[in-house]
């Protein structure tokens, strides 16, 4: 199970260059979003990658707001954040076993930051409903093969409750609201 105390969400790459492309780019958006509305509401740290942001661009403008001051992006030019040296320095000063990830694209960054992260023993949920690809087909593929090695998955709404726990904290209406 997810706690909020000991929990990141690391959003990975969701840079303007790239979003057009992405299959159903409006459902990971919105729930990517969701994500981010409930890790604030809950005090939930927060890491965003971009990946060669002189080629992509920078994170979309609306995920750039919603993060507001945890909008501290660390360039990347490696797939798997873990291969980036100041990611892993952030992460260990965050100093949190539980890993969320979401953004794009699932096959590529999403699943070697999964794996890498799975082997430094980290508890990694990947958000389904809050990552993409361009090709459905490679989405799939990805979910399926992190499944195989023990990589969870999990969805916006069932991380956001997960780590409220219970319906009797300051909190929850505010998330019933943002998973509405």
């Amino acid at each position: 199970m997810l706690d909020r105390n000991h929990t990141v969400l690391v959003v990975i790459d969701v840079q303007e260059r790239m979003l057009p492309a992405i299959d159903q780019v409006e459902h990971v958006l919105d729930n990517l979003g969701r994500l981010i509305d409930g890790c604030h509401e809950l005090g939930i740290p927060m890491l965003v990658t971009e990946h060669y942001s002189k080629g992509l661009g920078p994170t979309v403008a609306p995920v750039r707001e919603k993060m507001k001051e945890w909008y501290r992006p660390i360039e990347k030019i490696t797939f798997s954040a873990c291969d980036n040296v100041f990611f892993m320095q952030q992460l260990e000063t965050v100093a949190h076993q539980n890993v969320i990830l979401c953004g794009v694209e699932t096959h590529v960054c999403i699943y070697q930051t999964a794996i890498d992260l799975r082997n430094l023993g980290y508890n990694v949920e990947v958000a389904a409903d809050a990552v993409g690809s361009r090709a459905p087909g490679n989405h799939q593929l990805a979910i399926a093969k992190m499944l195989r090695i023990g990589v969870e998955l999990t969805s916006t709404e069932m991380a956001l409750f997960e780590m409220m726990g219970s319906a009797d904290i300051p909190e929850f209406k505010a998330i019933a609201k943002i998973v509405k």
